[in-house]
C-alpha cells in the first residue's frame, strides 16, 4: 500500500529530528521551514524534500504536521494572509505539535473545518532528547478518525499517543504536564541546594533516593547535570515561561488555583534576568546556590 505524503512545517531543535524519522520510515517527506536554510539542510542530511513556498509545500500533502513557536505563528501558518490550509486537499489531516492554547486548537479547528479538513492537537512531551530518539509521548485532542490516519505517521517518532478529548484537550493535558514539572523541579532544586549546603556527596544522595519515592523522570535525566553546573541539556527557560504563561492565563479562565507554578514562573523570570534565558529549566537550582 502507498504510504501517505507527508509535508512537516517547522524545522526547529524539535521539527527537524521529527521529520527525519518520518523520512527514514520511506514516507515521502517534504519540509518547510520560514528560514529556508534550515530546511535546506535538512533536506541534504535526509530523503525528502524542501520546499520555498509554504502552499506548495502542502498541496499534495495527506498529512501535514507542525512544531512552531506560538499561537501566532500556528495561526500566521495555517489561516493567514497566505495561509497553508487554503492549499490543502480535503480531507487533509493537520497534526499540530506546537504547544499553544485551548482557544487557538479549537479555532484551527473550526477553521480547519470549514475547508473540509481536520486538525487535531497533538503537543508533545519528552524534549530534544525524545525527539531525536523517537521517544515523544503525545497528548491529542480531535476526531478519533483523524488520529487514526494520522497515527502512522506520529508512530516514526512518539512511543505513546493518546487521544484525551475533544479539540483543545490535548493542549490542556500539556498545561497539566507543564505544572507538574514545574514543581518537580523547584522541588528538586531545593533538595540538592540543601544537599550541597549540608556538605553531602550530592551525587551519592541522588543515587539513594533515586531508588525511593523521590525518584522521578527529572531526578533519574537531569539531578547529576544540575550537581555538575551543566544547563544545556533540555527545555529552555525562555520556552517554559511561554508554557507556563499558557497555563496562568487557562487557570484563570477555570478558576483552578495554581500557586506554585504562578511562583516558578517568576523564578524563572529571575533566570532570565541573570542571562539564563536559553539555559534548561533544570536552572532553577542557580538561585539557591
Amino acid at each position: 500500500m502507498k504510504k501517505p505524503a507527508v509535508c512537516f512545517i517547522g524545522m526547529g531543535v524539535m521539527g527537524a529530528p521529527m521529520a527525519s524519522h518520518i523520512a527514514r520510515n520511506d514516507y515521502p517527506t517534504t519540509v518547510y521551514n520560514r528560514s529556508p536554510e534550515k530546511a535546506d539542510a535538512w533536506a541534504r542530511q535526509y530523503p525528502g524534500t524542501a520546499a520555498r513556498d509554504l502552499r506548495s509545500a502542502v498541496g499534495d500533502a495527506d498529512i501535514v504536521c507542525l512544531c512552531l513557536g506560538n499561537d501566532q505563528s500556528v495561526a500566521d501558518t495555517l489561516t493567514g494572509e497566505r495561509g497553508a490550509m487554503a492549499a490543502m486537499r480535503p480531507g487533509t489531516v493537520i497534526v499540530d505539535h506546537t504547544t499553544t492554547s485551548a482557544k487557538l486548537a479549537r479555532q484551527m479547528h473550526a477553521a480547519a473545518r470549514e475547508h473540509e479538513l481536520f486538525f487535531i492537537d497533538a503537543p508533545v512531551s519528552g524534549g530534544e532528547a525524545g525527539a531525536q530518539n523517537g521517544v515523544l509521548t503525545i497528548m491529542a485532542g480531535g476526531e478519533q478518525e483523524a488520529l487514526d490516519r494520522a497515527q502512522p505517521v506520529i508512530d516514526c517518532y512518539a512511543r505513546a499517543v493518546t487521544l484525551m478529548g475533544a479539540s483543545g484537550a490535548g493542549q490542556l493535558t500539556k498545561m497539566v504536564n507543564q505544572i507538574c514539572i514545574a514543581g518537580l523541579l523547584q522541588s528538586l532544586s531545593e533538595g540538592l541546594a540543601f544537599s550541597e549546603k549540608a556538605g553531602l556527596d550530592s551525587k551519592r544522595v541522588l543515587d539513594v533516593i533515586s531508588k525511593g519515592a523521590a525518584q522521578s523522570w527529572q531526578m533519574e535525566n537531569r539531578g547529576t547535570t544540575m550537581v555538575d553546573d551543566q544547563f544545556d541539556f533540555g527545555f529552555a527557560v525562555d520556552h517554559m515561561r511561554k508554557d507556563l504563561g499558557l497555563c496562568i492565563e487557562q487557570a484563570a479562565l477555570i478558576d483552578a488555583r495554581i500557586p506554585i507554578a504562578k511562583q516558578v514562573d517568576q523564578y524563572y523570570a529571575e533566570i532570565q534576568e541573570r542571562g539564563g534565558a536559553r539555559w534548561d529549566t533544570s536552572s532553577l537550582i542557580k538561585r539557591l546556590l
